[in-house]
């Protein structure tokens, strides 16, 4: 199994968990249903305002009621919608052209954005008090779950009308139920709830203002084509080894996030399988991945899934992206990432360190060079040397001192390797680090014969 996809936004009926321990990539369609989603909320907003659905009702018992089914107009009234993402932004544009004053919370709208939106920034207490419509478009998350409580009905004006298209448990239920009871909420359009299906005995179904709807958020005819397109194409692009899209257990990345930094993610591996290396045979109980740089925070959430993946090749079957943090954490290892904004010696670089038991640590850092975006190594453990991170790399650290170079040629030449390239670094009286980049790997006994010059510290054979 390679990918599940969801006709839909909602992924509860697919166990995320147990699929992201397996490396398999799930996937939602949240836009197929955007301006379906955004209709109905509009729908329960008139409906509130316009007691429509109580006048079919009358009218199909024989009365005619005029004087009890009056309403209200939308125009003129303060609508508080918390979340601007596409399904709040249509709301939006829908509210301006009846006239609504548009309140938004959302933790990340831009003032731009909600300038091209028509829209007003709000903090959240100024959508509970200054609103006389309210409408969530948020997903369900532990910071959103529960933000319309009785303590927000207690800030809002009497009489509120409040709807909810988005995710069950926004509202809290309880306190909706007192807010009706008492006429502080006036009137709900509701087409989520907690529990689905709802439970015939709910409180909610027993007030007439309630109005309520069976989840049909999605339920279009061109929203069931949308999705089920926008889910087949998704399927195809990873099928055919593209970068998924809407994937709910990955790291989002927009097409122009992903061809800038798409360099960034192949050097990121290297360096994942050089930290391991670098840091053999000792414990790791840490890894710490800092970017530096002015790229953005779902670019360095790719990248540090990158540098897990390429750490754990080699030593773990079946690793990917999806599963690399699952697995890493079960071996133990903690994983710490930073966006840093401190001045380096590249306008992009990415360290990383491993931590091991005992306090001592190794790091490698690299960046990408040129028009034609070539991966280099910049340091190892701190000491500056430049390399392309390929092949077999044999890292020297040797006392400072003539006919060492000499030395390693003859003895590889005598094993028939070859030396592509090299790379040394100095600093004045201490040991010299160099890597030797070389055509094929030198045998067991020629790194030990290495080792028995007294003037090479270490020696270690990397593979890149």
């Amino acid at each position: 199994l390679v990918c599940v996809g969801r006709a839909g936004v909602g992924v509860d009926n697919i166990d995320v968990d147990a699929a992201t321990e397996r490396g398999v990539i799930v996937m939602n369609t949240p836009s197929g249903n955007t301006i379906a989603t955004a209709e109905l909320t509009f729908t329960h907003l008139l409906s509130l305002a316009r007691p429509v659905p109580e006048a079919v009702q009358s009218m199909r018992e024989g009365k005619w009621d005029r004087k009890t089914l009056s309403g209200t107009e939308l125009f003129g009234k303060h609508l508080g919608i918390l979340g601007l993402g596409r399904i709040g932004a249509e709301v939006a544009k829908r509210a301006n052209a009846f006239g609504m004053k548009v309140l938004a919370y959302d933790p990340y709208l831009t003032e731009a954005r909600a300038k091209a939106l028509g829209v007003t920034m709000s903090t959240l207490d100024e959508v509970f008090v200054l609103s006389e419509y309210i409408t969530v478009h948020m997903p369900l998350t532990p910071q959103t779950e529960g933000i319309v409580n009785a303590a927000a009905f207690a800030k809002m004006k009497k009489g509120v009308k409040i709807v909810n298209c988005a995710r069950g448990g926004i509202v809290d239920e309880a306190a909706l139920v007192a807010a009706l009871a008492s006429g502080q909420c006036g009137g709900c359009g509701f087409d989520v709830f907690v529990d689905e299906p709802m439970a015939k005995d709910h409180p909610l179904r027993a007030f007439p203002k309630a109005h309520l709807s069976p989840h049909l958020g999605a339920s279009t005819a061109e929203a069931q084509e949308n999705v089920g397109v926008e889910v087949a194409e998704a399927a195809i692009m990873v099928l055919s080894g593209g970068s998924p899209a809407n994937a709910v257990n990955l790291p989002s990345v927009d097409s122009q996030t992903l061809s800038s930094i798409r360099p960034f993610l192949a050097l990121a591996e290297k360096l994942g399988a050089i930290a391991r290396q670098l840091a053999a045979p000792g414990r790791v109980e840490a890894l710490r991945l800092t970017t530096f740089g002015t790229g953005s925070d779902q670019g360095a959430d790719a990248i540090a899934r990158s540098i897990q993946r390429g750490y754990l090749r080699g030593i773990v079957e079946g690793v990917n992206d999806v599963n690399a943090p699952s697995k890493l954490k079960a071996l133990g290892v903690e994983v710490q990432t930073i966006r840093s904004s401190a001045e380096a010696d590249y306008k992009e670089l990415i360290l990383v360190e491993a931590l091991l038991a005992g306090g001592k640590s190794v790091s490698v850092a690299g960046t990408v060079l040129g028009k034609a975006q070539s991966a280099r190594v910049v340091s190892i453990n701190g000491r500056t040397l430049e390399f392309v991170p390929e092949g077999k790399l044999l890292l020297i650290e040797n006392q400072d001192q003539p006919g060492i170079i000499g030395a390693l040629g003859t003895l590889l030449s005598k094993e028939r390797v070859n030396i592509a390239n090299m790379a040394l670094s100095r600093t004045g009286g201490a040991n010299a680090l160099a890597v030797y980049q070389l055509d094929t790997a030198p045998g067991a006994a020629a790194l030990a014969e290495i080792l028995r010059n007294p003037a090479i510290v270490s020696a270690k054979l990397i593979d890149a």
